[in-house]
């Protein structure tokens, strides 16, 4: 199986990283911020460096939606896995549109309320993926799987 995780850097990165038992078993790349964060924790992964910031960034949107359609097709993942944060809802949005299945983990620390992120990629996300049994009030078909800190 081929693998796209999506992610910022920071604690987005940190959440996917530590599904490491699972992703190192495919094939498998990334999509983060060049940070150094980043590049220290995923020294000799396959990356494309994603464009930052996203936040009310209609430039770096269509940046990153290009980004998106090249590597979909390119690189032709089965799944597409993120935590978040904006640069995950261009991959989502043009993973469902060419057939892709896509896997979002709502982060760890927004527990009372749905993120921004979360809303956008909730209707798009093949299984969407808590931390907390409370998230479940923001996202009713989601599935808790416990926390990845």
């Amino acid at each position: 199986m081929r693998v796209l995780l999506v992610c910022s850097s920071g604690g987005h990165l940190i959440q996917l990283h530590n599904l490491k038992p699972w992703w190192e078993r495919h094939d498998h790349m990334w999509v983060t911020f060049e940070k150094l964060d980043s590049t220290s924790l995923l020294a000799g992964e396959r990356v494309a460096w994603a464009h930052h910031p996203t936040t009310r960034n209609l430039r770096n949107l269509v940046r990153n939606l290009l980004l998106a359609w090249r590597l979909l097709r390119s690189y032709r993942p089965d799944v597409v896995v993120s935590s978040g944060a904006g640069v995950a809802f261009p991959f989502f949005l043009l993973a469902r549109l060419l057939g892709k299945k896509t896997v979002y983990v709502e982060v760890y620390d927004r527990v009372d309320s749905a993120t921004m992120t979360g809303r956008l990629c909730y209707p798009l996300s093949s299984l969407f993926l808590l931390q907390w049994e409370e998230q479940r009030r923001s996202y009713p078909k989601g599935v808790v799987i416990g926390s990845l800190l």
